[in-house]
Formats: C-alpha cells, sequence, structure tokens
C-alpha cells in the first residue's frame, strides 16, 4: 500500500515537472498558436459575414450597377485604356477574393455534412460505423467502398425486386 501510495506522489510529480516544462518552453508556441487561433476565428467569422452578405440579391444589384455605372462613363473617359483597366483590375481583384471566401464556405459546410451524417451513421444500429470516417480514406480506398457498396446495392435491389414480383403475383 506504501508502494502504491509513493508510485503515485512520484507519477504526480513527474506529471507536474513535465507540466511546468511544457508550460515555459511551450510558451512561445502556445502564445503563437492562439495568435493563429485569433487570425483562424477572425477570418472565418468575416467569412461567414461577407459570405452571407454575397449571396443576397442586392449585392448582384450593386455589381450590376457599378458595371452599368462603369459602362456609363465610357464616352467620358473617351472609352481609354484606363478606363478598360480600372473595370478589369476591379473585377480581378473581386474574383480572387472570392475564391478564398468560396472555399472556406464550401470547406465548413463539407465539414458540417459530414459531421451530420457521421452522426446520424453512428445512431443507426445496423449501420457500419467505417463508414463514419470515409472522408479520411485515401481516393483508392474511397472507390473498393464504392464498389463494396454498388455491388451490396444491387443485390439488395434484386432481392427487393423478387419480393414485389412475388407480392404482385399473390395479388393477381
Amino acid at each position: 500500500m506504501a508502494r502504491a501510495r509513493s508510485k503515485t506522489k512520484a507519477e504526480s510529480a513527474t506529471a507536474a515537472v513535465v507540466r511546468m516544462s511544457s508550460n515555459s518552453s511551450g510558451s512561445k508556441a502556445g502564445a503563437q498558436s492562439k495568435k493563429n487561433g485569433r487570425w483562424s476565428e477572425w477570418f472565418s467569422q468575416a467569412a461567414c459575414v461577407t459570405a452571407h452578405w454575397m449571396g443576397k440579391p442586392i449585392a448582384f444589384l450593386t455589381a450590376s450597377a457599378a458595371v452599368v455605372v462603369w459602362a456609363a462613363t465610357g464616352p467620358l473617359f473617351g472609352y481609354s485604356d484606363t478606363w478598360q483597366l480600372v473595370i478589369n483590375t476591379s473585377t480581378t481583384i473581386v474574383t480572387f477574393l472570392m475564391v478564398f471566401l468560396i472555399q472556406n464556405t464550401q470547406n465548413r459546410d463539407t465539414m458540417a455534412l459530414q459531421l451530420k451524417l457521421s452522426e446520424l451513421i453512428l445512431v443507426i444500429g445496423e449501420a457500419e460505423n467505417r463508414f463514419a470516417t470515409a472522408e479520411d480514406l485515401s481516393d483508392e480506398e474511397l472507390e473498393k467502398l464504392h464498389e463494396e457498396l454498388k455491388r451490396r446495392t444491387e443485390t439488395t435491389l434484386g432481392a427487393l425486386n423478387t419480393r414485389r414480383s412475388a407480392q404482385e403475383k399473390k395479388a393477381s
């Protein structure tokens, strides 16, 4: 009993030393991680708000109005190269930024969908839990899984069609 207590105390002391050393040596890494987390959180929030507003009809109308104003100012600027450069540069910048916004939104939506599907797979008693982590499989593993499910689907469909035809024969 005394050995068990001393061992537990020794383990506790060792764990405390490890925590202190990791806190002192990892403080820069921890601060960097918090800083990266804040930037990531800020970007995620900004992307959500921007995606929400860019999906509204008013955003389309504003962009259309900007193009109409630009086109209307053509005669004023003599359809110069600078006049054309304004719209080209503007649309390029907006397109470039929207790519990141769309990718962020797509990643978030995909992850949410994967989580929901995983939850459904895990709560259904007859489902195979290996499908809950299918997004982590390689392309080859996904292809094998797809082929397996395709065969199982065809088998199940054949059995269902056989039952239906048997029921139709009984009914007639």
